[in-house]
């Protein structure tokens, strides 16, 4: 199978087309861009003279304005509500890395990836703000880099509108200063589909899908074997490319040594840790998630268990018409065999590989969780628009204002969300102000539920005897409590566990109703 541009520049793996046939118009819906731009009223030039390259001009920055205008609305509408506090998931992966605090249970389902990529940042400074503004910078780098192996594959406009359907996501744009996996894993889903369609008629492109494989790996072990298999699966049915096998199993293989060496050290085999990873997810069997899934289209960040109602149900619709548009682009890719079915039908197999243990074997759902789906669908439902729009110019329009009603709907959700967000972890850091004004100080022990996030924030460790994060017994809180300040929090008015039944409630302001009972004080050993 031979990929070609469409972008009017040399194609991979295709000799440079005579300069006649290169200014010759393209013919009707045979590619994102003509070979040459035409003049702006949209005529064939007149013979002898060669259009103006303004549109081509153009469209080569469009990526790169994408890439910025993401930059800008995380810096300006997400980071600063966002810019003192962590999330939940946030404080696990930034305390593994932190040298100011005891790291907190690091439970089955999770990789070492998210910890890696802020190593850098939490051995300058424990700045919250620091931290948002870099992974905001990264992200939106990254964005431009994945999307631009792209370009001659499908042509710079698909490419910078592929990018902008992907970042103007309310969800894109929440989790790109966050640090949490799965914007990366859909970025380095992005980059591998790329890198591996080019491969057969590029030198480096191999190691380039091995590298991004690994790194999908090491941020997110099992989600890389789901990319990976339809990768190997056109690597086998398709000749011309089962040189690149070695890549596609080297790469995971290399990215998850990490994960298999930890399956080994604390659960006792890959096996026993898928098991326990199951468990943690509730139980992976084969189970219908939509309904879920649309629920928790626009909100809440985490649906376990997944009880809300739609938040604005008539902002899902861009949802709803995904897989239709899908089915369009694979529908034109078959028609254009040779150009357009690679580059149709590989990122769609992915994104729906990849969205099989989350629509399919999970009982809960969360918006992030279809990031990789949605980045790599972007793609060919960007290839179905620019057709659209290039058939008239009514179509044009009408596609530019369907465009601007899914961002406008999209900024709408945006601020609802950074807004529930903001306050969630402001309680997590109230309740954190609470349990230092009661006197504790590393090394300190915070229990119950919400421990984790708050423990980070108050600067102490952090367990669990029960639920998905259970790290402990009772009988060791009782005695690490015997050496140091230890305090077990409960909400909602809710008693606290038997062994802290004699410990000395105090109401935590700022918390909306959570208490945190704390133990009898003790001479340190």
């Amino acid at each position: 199978m031979t990929i070609h541009a469409t972008d009017g520049t040399t194609g991979v793996g295709r000799r440079p087309a005579p300069v006649a046939q290169r200014l010759a118009p393209a013919a009707p819906g045979r590619s994102d861009h003509r070979p040459a731009p035409l003049p702006r009223a949209g005529r064939p030039a007149p013979p002898g003279r060669v259009p103006p390259q303004w549109p081509d001009r153009r469209a080569q920055f469009a990526l790169a304005a994408v890439a910025i205008a993401y930059a800008l609305v995380q810096l300006v509408l997400v980071v600063p509500h966002l810019a003192h506090d962590l999330g939940w998931d946030e404080t696990v992966y930034v305390s593994q890395v932190d040298p100011r605090t005891p790291a907190a249970y690091f439970s089955a389902p999770r990789s070492r990836g998210t910890s890696v990529l802020v190593a850098p940042v939490l051995a300058l400074t424990d700045s919250v703000l620091a931290l948002r503004v870099t992974l905001a910078l990264l992200s939106a780098a990254a964005l431009y880099a994945v999307y631009r192996i792209w370009r001659p594959l499908t042509g710079r406009t698909t490419t910078a509108l592929a990018a902008l359907l992907f970042a103007g996501l309310w969800i894109t744009e929440l989790s790109g200063p966050e640090a949490m996996p799965n914007l990366w894993v859909a970025l380095g889903a992005v980059a591998a589909t790329g890198w591996f369609l080019r491969a057969p008629a590029e030198p480096y492109a191999g190691w380039w899908t091995a590298a991004c494989l690994a790194a999908v790996a090491l941020v997110r072990a099992p989600d890389a074997g789901w990319l990976a298999l339809p990768l190997l699966a056109t690597a086998l049915l398709v000749r011309s490319r089962r040189r690149v096998l070695p890549y596609l199993l080297a790469g995971p293989a290399v990215g998850a040594a990490e994960w298999v060496a930890e399956a080994y050290v604390r659960f006792g085999g890959i096996g026993q840790r898928l098991q326990v990873s199951g468990a943690t997810e509730g139980g992976m069997r084969p189970h219908l998630n939509f309904y879920n899934a649309w629920r928790s289209l626009n909100g809440p960040e985490l649906c376990r268990p997944c009880t809300v109602q739609p938040h604005h149900p008539e902002l899902t619709l861009w949802w709803l018409a995904l897989p239709l548009l899908a089915a369009v682009a694979l529908a034109l890719g078959l028609r254009d065999r040779e150009r357009g079915c690679a580059r149709t039908a590989v990122p769609a197999a992915a994104a729906v590989f990849l969205s099989v243990p989350y629509l399919l074997l999970l009982g809960y759902s969360a918006p992030r969780f279809l990031l990789p789906a949605y980045a790599l669908l972007a793609l060919p439902v960007a290839g179905v628009l620019v057709r659209v729009a290039r058939a008239g110019r009514p179509l044009a329009l009408a596609v530019g204002l369907v465009l601007a009603l899914q961002l406008a709907s999209q900024y709408v959700v945006l601020r609802h969300e950074v807004a529930n967000v903001a306050a969630t972890d402001q309680r997590y850091r109230a309740a954190a102000d609470g349990l230092r004004a009661l006197g504790l100080r590393a090394p300190c022990l915070v229990a119950g539920p919400h421990a984790l996030p708050v423990g980070y924030d108050a600067g102490c460790a952090s367990a669990e005897t029960s639920g998905n994060n259970r790290s402990t017994t009772a009988g060791s809180i009782v005695q690490r409590a015997e050496r140091e300040p230890t305090a077990v929090l409960t909400a909602g008015g809710g008693r606290p566990p038997h062994y802290a039944r004699d410990w000395r409630p105090y109401k935590l302001p700022g918390t909306h109703g959570w208490t945190a009972w704390r133990a009898p004080r003790t001479t340190p050993s």
